[in-house]
């Protein structure tokens, strides 16, 4: 399955300034500000640390479902969830077992309220302001409430100046990008329907933002 930017970005117009990677002095002043809006945060340098996070933070035992992101994909989350040597009970692989359709999409609704939801988000703003968007909302519907603990995992190409900016970027880079992966994968185009500003996290240690220096994601 195509998933890559690199697939895309040579045939795709979408805004570039809205996809570089943050100062250092950007990147503490982001972290700072998602701190103070009660998400904790995590900066890591690769891929593999992102992974290794996510596998610190999940115990034995807990439910686990993930909304589609393709940065969980480039860092391997996918792959060590389904063949990975793990306790956890594994929703996704439950939910896509079944195969009448609208128990299936019961389970998928159920499944919001995992213990550990993961996922990832289209905009970080340097003000502390998270943005993500779904067509469905299959994916973001777990992020302000229904799941018990949210990992949610980026690159820092994703960071912009403030909210507006954060807004930006999801139409102009990570939609045009969706919109050619989904055309390439499912013969039909994205849309963006459903969108959630994340302003603040106001349960103590719910939230994890796992920031990835480089570029991961659209």
């Amino acid at each position: 399955m195509v998933n890559d930017k690199a697939a895309f970005a040579d045939e795709v117009s979408y805004d570039e300034s809205l996809d570089d990677q943050p100062t250092d002095e950007q990147l503490d002043e982001t972290v700072a500000n998602l701190e103070d809006r009660g998400f904790e945060v995590v900066v890591v340098d690769d891929a593999e640390d992102a992974l290794a996070q996510l596998q610190s933070r999940i115990p034995d035992g807990a439910s686990v479902m993930n909304g589609h992101s393709t940065t969980l994909e480039e860092i391997g989350f996918d792959d060590y969830l389904s063949e990975g040597d793990h306790d956890w009970e594994n929703l996704h692989a439950e939910i896509f077992g079944i195969d009448d359709d609208a128990e299936r999409a019961t389970a998928r609704r159920e499944a919001q309220t995992a213990d550990y939801f993961l996922g990832g988000v289209n905009a970080v703003a340097e003000s502390g302001e998270l943005v993500a968007a779904d067509a469905s909302g299959s994916r973001i519907g777990a992020y302000p409430f229904a799941a018990e603990n949210l990992l949610l995992v980026t690159g820092t190409n994703k960071i912009v100046d403030d909210l507006d900016a954060a807004l930006d970027r999801v139409e102009n880079v990570a939609y045009p990008l969706e919109d050619a992966r989904a055309q390439e994968v499912y013969g039909a185009g994205s849309v963006v329907a459903k969108q959630l500003i994340y302003r603040y996290e106001n349960t103590e240690g719910r939230t994890t933002v796992v920031l990835i220096r480089g570029e991961f994601g659209y």
